[in-house]
């Protein structure tokens, strides 16, 4: 099975980052081989439709299982579609969700936001 993580930086240790979309790499382990391997997100900085640009990269990637803190509606009917399991990430680190993963102990992700079209538009504007 292989599993992917949004992850802030192309090394073991890295936190998971918050942003699917947006997140700089993607982690993916096989779990079967323990191989590891980072995906540059090339929708990173796309201006718009970032998170299903970046859901097909996984599904391009022949992911299994996407572990996520969350994920947007768009980009949800991309991986649902291709039959791809999501997960809620409870830590903050990637290794510490896939061992998490691994045991059984994350639920799945059911729940997704309708996403940040216009990204950053009407926040930290001084409360006008």
């Amino acid at each position: 099975m292989r599993v992917a993580i949004p992850v802030d930086e192309n090394h073991p240790g890295t936190a998971v980052c918050a942003s699917l979309a947006r997140a700089p790499y993607y982690l993916i382990k096989d779990t079967e081989t323990e191989e590891t391997t980072f995906v540059e997100n090339t929708a990173a900085n796309s201006q718009g439709g970032a998170g299903v640009k970046a859901a097909q990269l996984l599904v391009d990637q022949k992911v299994d299982a996407l572990l996520t803190p969350r994920c947007g509606q768009n980009a949800a009917e991309v991986l649902t579609a291709a039959k791809m399991e999501i997960y809620k990430t409870e830590y903050p680190s990637a290794k510490e969700n896939l061992q998490a993963f691994k045991s059984s102990l994350l639920a799945a992700l059911t729940e997704f936001h309708a996403g940040f079209h216009g990204h950053g538009e009407g926040h930290g504007n001084g409360g006008q």
